[in-house]
């Protein structure tokens, strides 16, 4: 009679850190464990790629301008309002043009927290350390309190109703002069001091001198790696899970058991807790916040990242934020290649278009390209390149 013997469970411990551990040679992309696929960085080339990013990151601001380096400082907090305006619309599939009354409700809310208590407008003189998430949370509550209107619509006419909600708040921040100091006034951005260091004065650090915009670099970037960690998580979690069931077939999704109510409100909250994340930091690298700046035109640039970056990616949505904050930049050297684009808004040099019109008609046209020619997006061409040298000489 054949006998089994169990293995002690030294041995049955090392089978399973083997089985987490280990690869076929040559087979990167054969997991044998549901570790191994659902690890953050699951392949060599990703541990290099963002290593290699990370440390270019920190390289940076010895490497460009001031000037520069505060457009990377933009487009580093317009890529963690991308990152969850991607949450809600590329990852659970809900249309949003409101986005950009969350902003303004985070950029208004940090302002508030940090401002003079004497000044003209509301003010607390609190840290920015106690600002900065209190912008995100009030900005969150406010998309969980709308959602449950949000939820019972789906397609255009969400985008309908999402699109109403800006009109209603550029209203408010228009009319409510106490908070936002009213239209061409304004109000000073959230001031960056934690502990008494302003991170937008030059200060000396560890015996190196740093200018302001090398301070507020290093801020973005460092809060741009945390938030965007966080949201390649959720997505790759039982909520994030949900969210994409919800997207391809919400009939589907709910007759498996997934509450659709309880996760688009899930949704609309996290999304619009980065949108408040980012508009705090955005007018924080700014300065002065315009009540005239949270309409359509914000919710459209927003709508831009995503497409032109790649839906329901956070890497596409970090590229196609950085596209759009380096867009003005590159429509403002425009003029010296092509004489009837003008710097002067008034077009009194003769000029048929100004940089200002050039710059709102790209956004259209580079959406209209990107959609019809390349869907993925930015991340989409960043995948050809890497599929075609991964299987080159033999890439067809």
């Amino acid at each position: 009679m054949a006998t089994t013997t169990r293995p002690a469970p030294a041995d049955r411990a090392r089978g399973v850190r083997a089985a987490r551990g280990s690869r076929l040679r040559g087979r990167r992309d054969l997991y044998t464990s549901y570790a191994q696929d659902m690890a953050l960085l699951n392949t060599p080339g990703k541990r290099w790629g963002v290593g290699a990013i990370v440390a270019l990151g920190l390289a940076l601001p010895w490497m460009f301008v001031d000037p520069i380096l505060q457009i990377f400082a933009i487009g580093f907090a317009y890529a963690i309002g991308a990152i969850g305006l991607n949450l809600v619309t590329g990852y659970a599939g809900q249309v949003s043009l409101g986005h950009a009354v969350f902003v303004g409700i985070g950029a208004y809310t940090a302002a508030a927290l940090t401002g003079d208590v004497d000044g003209r407008q509301i003010g607390l003189g609190l840290q920015f350390i106690v600002a900065l998430p209190a912008a995100g949370v009030v900005a969150g509550l406010v998309g969980w309190a709308v959602s449950p209107v949000f939820a019972r619509f789906r397609g255009l006419y969400l985008a309908i109703v999402t699109l109403g909600l800006v009109f209603l708040g550029e209203h408010i921040f228009k009319e409510w002069t106490s908070l936002t100091g009213g239209l061409g006034a304004g109000r000073r951005g959230a001031i960056p001091e934690i502990m008494g260091w302003r991170f937008d004065q030059p200060g000396e650090l560890l015996g190196v001198t740093l200018t302001a915009n090398q301070q507020l670099f290093y801020l973005t970037l460092v809060l741009l790696i945390v938030f965007a960690v966080l949201a390649r998580n959720l997505a790759r979690s039982q909520v994030g899970r949900a969210f994409s069931a919800i997207r391809d077939r919400d009939i589907a999704a709910e007759i498996m058991g997934i509450k659709l109510s309880r996760y688009k409100a899930i949704a609309f909250a996290v999304s619009s807790f980065y949108a408040g994340i980012a508009g705090a930091l955005f007018y924080t690298v700014n300065t002065q916040i315009d009540p005239a700046s949270f309409g359509l035109l914000l919710s459209v640039q927003y709508i831009a990242m995503v497409l032109i970056g790649g839906v329901a990616t956070i890497s596409g949505s970090i590229m196609g934020a950085l596209f759009i904050a380096f867009l003005p930049f590159i429509t403002r050297q425009a003029p010296i290649l092509f004489p009837f684009i003008s710097t002067d808004p008034s077009l009194r040099d003769g000029g048929l278009i100004n940089v200002f019109q050039l710059e709102a008609a790209l956004y259209g046209v580079l959406i209209i390209l990107f959609l019809i020619l390349q869907p993925r997006g930015l991340f989409g061409l960043w995948l050809k390149v890497r599929n075609y040298w991964k299987g080159w000489p033999f890439s067809h």
